[in-house]
């Protein structure tokens, strides 16, 4: 009896290490191929993945995807002349997200290298998937850490009951000149808006159409 109950756990599968996305794809989180990952899937998840775990006022969450498109607009901002597919990755800099959710500053910080490690993968093989390097120039890079910081301001203070010089302390000033006021929209506004941006990047930035660049059906 108790070599069959070894057998037995011996033979137990292992975990699942894999989501299955709306789209049909199933996501190896272990180990991301860009053939699985769809850019409706990513607007998606993140248009219902809410920024300051929720704490925000107003009837709708404040959602990864509406964040992506105000970076992506400071980015801008900040350098106007930047290329399209530079553009597109700020708009892509959180898409690991609809897979791991926001996670605040302070739990990544406790997670430690092991949560950066699966991160990278995964925004590599997003990157990989739309015609993106998968590490951009550490100067886009800063630029984008830049428009993210400000984005953070503007939510911190509008939405989340930071002071202004709380604010500052914590995200910094934003840039010079620039203001921007927050309303928070639908889960599916947010996704469509996502969608209809990348597309338009992607298209200005001479990339095929996604659902073009991956065809293994």
């Amino acid at each position: 009896m108790a070599k069959g109950l070894q057998g037995a756990a011996r033979s137990k599968p292992p975990p699942r290490a894999w989501q299955r996305m709306l789209s049909g794809r199933r996501l190896d989180l272990l180990d991301p191929s860009p053939l699985d990952i769809e850019i409706e899937d990513i607007a998606h998840g993140l248009a219902r993945v809410a920024r300051w775990n929720g704490q925000t006022f107003g009837e709708h969450g404040f959602s990864v995807a509406q964040h992506s498109l105000v970076v992506e607009e400071i980015a801008a901002h900040i350098e106007p002349t930047l290329e399209p597919r530079w553009r597109l990755t700020a708009l892509l800099h959180d898409a690991p997200e609809y897979v791991i959710g926001d996670m605040i500053s302070p739990f990544k910080a406790a997670l430690g290298l092991n949560y950066k490690s699966f991160e990278d993968r995964l925004e590599a093989a997003i990157h990989h998937r739309f015609g993106l390097p998968a590490r951009p120039p550490a100067s886009v890079k800063a630029l984008i850490k830049q428009a993210d910081q400000a984005s953070a301001f503007f939510e911190a203070t509008q939405l989340a009951g930071f002071t202004t010089i709380e604010a500052l302390g914590f995200f910094g000033r934003p840039p010079k000149g620039y203001h921007l006021d927050i309303r928070p929209i639908a889960a599916s506004e947010a996704q469509a808006q996502y969608v209809r941006r990348f597309h338009l990047l992607s298209e200005a930035a001479g990339f095929a159409p996604a659902a073009q660049a991956a065809d293994t059906e």
